[in-house]
């Protein structure tokens, strides 16, 4: 007894349901029509995409080299071109005071996690230190540890490594 009255249910219910189905209308609205107006292109306000400011100003002004320091095993103390480089950036960030920008610190695969991250940070702030002795305020610079996390150079060995130890400058205004 209870099958019958679960069939008239399922019945009933769907026949409530094929009473709800949209219908097609009749007739389609109109197809847009051009009126000849066209949307303006969005200006921007900020800095241009290469003027002080963006980081393609900075790697224009300062060269791809010199926006990366880069370190040995487990080190990250600056040496005479960690000093040159940072020197470079000093000078670009001297002639333009209101831009800031990160620090990025990262390492190579070997390693925990954690002790990569440490190892990031420690790399980081030994190159915003450099920054703020010959006179970049510190309240510009801020600092950020990937540890391993972001790679520029995919590989297990001692040139991918090499390529992975560093400390990445990133202008952000």
């Amino acid at each position: 007894m209870t099958t019958r009255k679960f069939a008239f249910a399922l019945a009933a219910g769907t026949l409530a349901i094929a009473g709800c189905a949209k219908k097609a209308p009749e007739q389609l609205p109109p197809a847009p029509q051009d009126t000849g107006t066209t949307t303006p292109t969005p200006t921007t306000t900020g800095p241009s995409a290469s003027g002080p400011g963006t980081q393609q100003h900075f790697l224009q002004t300062v060269g791809q080299s010199n926006s990366v320091v880069y370190f040995d095993t487990d080190r990250f103390n600056i040496d005479a071109e960690d000093s040159r480089i940072l020197q470079t950036q000093a000078q670009y960030f001297s002639q333009y005071p209101n831009v800031t920008f990160t620090i990025e610190g990262h390492a190579d695969e070997r390693g925990t996690r954690e002790y990569n991250l440490a190892l990031g940070e420690r790399r980081a702030n030994a190159a915003k230190n450099y920054l703020v002795s010959v006179g970049i305020p510190a309240n510009r610079i801020r600092t950020i540890s990937y540890g391993k996390e972001r790679p520029v150079a995919m590989g297990s060995n001692e040139s991918a490594w090499a390529q992975n130890r560093r400390a990445a400058t990133v202008v952000i205004n």
